[in-house]
């Protein structure tokens, strides 16, 4: 099984313009403007390179209710929640994981409209999970849609990514199923931590 592709690393803010503004003081870099989702939440993006990039996600302000979508219902400081890798076939790393007992939940389509006005679509794996850290990545195919990551956005770098986790054992278990690896760490609690390069400098965000 060929290994998927990291896609992008999700964190969560509970106040998109003040958690792009203290990313952009933090980093010397600004987001662009992603453009909003269906079910309440807005995005801005920064790119690590061709084929991934960092997704800022928060409620959008345009929207009436506050979105549950990465723990947002609840979330009062930013966190890195969630990470997405890039199957060559979607559907059929579904099947393969759930054989070897990881059901990555089921594939739904979604979808977010452009500050230009583009609508973009893709397919993505949901899973029931109240955790607040995702470490184990859903999965997302872009279809024929363009990548995010092949748009003119700011450019950071990603120097490394890594896990923290009370049963390492299990979480590389869950992993595996998905043919992916991760740097994983014992601890008490689930984090995920990814240090970027900056033009400030290295900067951790967890």
């Amino acid at each position: 099984m060929t290994e998927p592709q990291l896609d992008h690393l999700v964190y969560a803010v509970p106040d998109l313009a003040a958690g792009v503004a203290e990313f952009a003081e933090r980093t010397g870099v600004r987001p662009v403007a992603g453009g909003s989702h269906p079910g309440g939440t807005a995005n801005h993006l920064v790119r690590f390179g061709p084929g991934s990039y960092l997704e800022i996600i928060g409620p959008d302000p345009e929207a009436s209710v506050r979105p549950r979508a990465f723990g947002l219902e609840t979330l009062t400081e930013p966190r890195l929640a969630a990470w997405a890798v890039r199957p060559h076939d979607l559907d059929k790393a579904v099947r393969q994981a759930r054989e070897q007992d990881y059901d990555p939940g089921d594939v739904h389509p979604l979808s977010r409209r452009t500050p230009a006005g583009e609508l973009l679509e893709w397919r993505l794996t949901r899973r029931a999970d109240p955790a607040a850290v995702r470490p184990v990545p859903f999965l997302i195919d872009w279809g024929a849609t363009p990548h995010p990551a092949d748009s003119d956005l700011p450019l950071v770098g990603l120097t490394s990514f890594s896990a923290v986790h009370p049963a390492p054992d299990a979480l590389r278990r869950d992993l595996a199923a998905l043919g992916v690896r991760l740097d994983i760490s014992q601890g008490p609690e689930a984090v995920l931590r990814a240090v970027i390069d900056t033009p400030l400098g290295p900067v951790t965000l967890r």
